[in-house]
């Protein structure tokens, strides 16, 4: 941190966390800072969304394609026509006769491209995800944090009632007394 630290963010640390902020992480501090703000962790994860780049789109059109049944409906239908019009319809001048070698470069090739790309997709979601992670992370401590300073202040509050009624006690103890001596003065 390159600003000086208020004794309260200090003592704040050390309450919360049982170290200095200089020892947190980078989560633990954000929580912190933005729990003495008093300021929201929660943000919107949609709005990630909108800087997503051409070709991430388009992984994430391949994936979502490639891993539905709509695509193995396609390929299904694609496969039993290429197989009945090369051995049935056409015959002899089949352009992909059986053993249907072109068809296996086809699709070998479709594997080989699809496969990185729906990779691409994976890993893009999953950094999202570990960022969501660390995001309902500070989100969850903040929260603790949050919930703590409200069990603290609940405490004082009953502790000065506490005072409050003693001394209440105290003052009709007194008041008795008084009225007991009166009475046996009488």
């Amino acid at each position: 941190m390159n600003r000086p630290l208020s004794t309260d963010y200090v003592h704040a640390a050390l309450r919360w966390f049982g170290r200095h902020p200089d020892q947190l992480a980078p989560g633990e501090r954000k929580a912190l800072e933005l729990a003495a703000q008093r300021r929201t962790v929660s943000e919107d994860p949609h709005l990630r969304m909108d800087s997503l780049t051409l070709g991430d789109r388009v992984a994430d059109a391949v994936a979502r394609l490639g891993g539905s049944w709509t695509f193995i409906g396609l390929c299904f239908a694609t496969l039993f026509a290429w197989t009945f019009i090369n051995s049935r319809v056409l015959g002899s001048n089949a352009f992909d006769p059986y053993p249907f070698i072109f068809l296996n470069l086809l699709l070998s090739m479709v594997a080989a491209l699809q496969a990185p790309v729906i990779m691409m997709s994976q890993n893009r979601q999953a950094t999202i995800d570990r960022q969501m992670a660390a995001h309902d992370y500070e989100v969850n401590l903040k929260a603790e944090i949050e919930i703590m300073a409200l069990h603290e202040k609940l405490d004082e509050l009953r502790h000065r009632e506490l005072i409050e009624v003693r001394d209440d006690i105290k003052a009709l103890a007194a008041l008795l007394d008084r009225i007991d001596q009166r009475l046996t003065a009488a």
